[in-house]
């Protein structure tokens, strides 16, 4: 893998290496040590930016005794390639969710789009237990562990990044989990919207078609990397870093802005909804 700017694919093969380093009990600079490498190329490596060859990283991990299974995911990842890292759900829902996690922890700017139902860093627990029970990719073994990974996700709320949702009229009237959760998430929605660093805007139904009908997204923005774009589907989720593609949906974001409510007006759509439900 040559060496190149962090992406996708390359951060979560970075985050994976350094998990087997750190399963050693070794430090960084001692393993760099012992396989006779300056700290700096292993350093590149864990920041997903290559540098290293395959027989490396297999050396690497076998001082590492990493086992089969990871060894074997971690090559995969190594050998990726392309403007798209793609994950299939299967049965592996709640890796696929922390690949998001992953990102979002790194990222300082968020901006989404949902078009179906509450952008999930908004969602409530059990707002995301009824969602996730309908989803047909969640095995019953899976449904806790991917409720949980996705209850997770929220931690990353605070002030030190920015965060701009824009969610379509109809979601908000979608009563998921029955009228008494529905209710709860709306309120959690206005107490999360007076946070200085939390921009909620509603796109009404009354514009009709609008520029985010292709399917909800979100696009994270990074201190050090390339913007990522995060799609989901029903099989799989796909995360994008390429400047063509981003640009794509930042066109689509800024087409939403134009004729989203300000957040004053959105906050108004959501409480009247939430006082016909009292």
């Amino acid at each position: 893998m040559p060496k190149r700017s962090s992406s996708v694919v390359g951060r979560e093969f970075g985050n994976g290496m350094r998990a087997a380093i750190d399963a050693t009990g070794m430090t960084q600079r001692e393993i760099a040590v012992e396989l006779g490498w300056q700290e700096a190329k292993l350093s590149d490596m864990l920041a997903g930016k290559g540098g290293v060859t395959e027989t490396e990283v297999r050396e690497l991990l076998a001082y590492c005794r990493t086992p089969r299974a990871e060894r074997d995911r971690l090559l995969e990842l190594f050998r990726e390639q392309g403007n798209a890292f793609v994950r299939f759900t299967d049965d592996g829902v709640p890796e696929q969710v922390q690949t998001l996690i992953n990102q979002e922890r790194e990222t300082n700017e968020v901006e989404a789009w949902s078009m179906v139902v509450v952008p999930g860093l908004l969602q409530i627990r059990d707002y995301i237990a009824a969602v996730t029970a309908k989803a047909r990719t969640v095995s019953a073994d899976n449904l806790a562990a991917t409720i949980e990974a996705r209850v997770a996700r929220t931690e990353i709320l605070d002030y030190n990044r920015t965060f701009t949702f824009y969610v379509h009229e109809q979601a908000l009237w979608l009563p998921v989990g029955g009228e008494e959760v529905w209710r709860e998430q709306l309120a959690h929605l206005l107490r999360m919207s007076v946070r200085k660093y939390i921009s909620i805007r509603v796109v009404p139904r009354s514009i009709g078609v609008h520029a985010g009908l292709s399917g909800d997204f979100r696009l994270m923005k990074f201190p050090k990397y390339p913007p990522v774009v995060y799609v989901e589907s029903v099989k799989c989720c796909l995360f994008f870093d390429d400047k063509e593609t981003v640009d794509t949906y930042e066109s689509i974001l800024k087409d939403l802005a134009a004729v989203a409510l300000d957040e004053e007006q959105s906050r108004a759509v959501i409480n009247s909804i939430l006082e016909g439900l009292q």
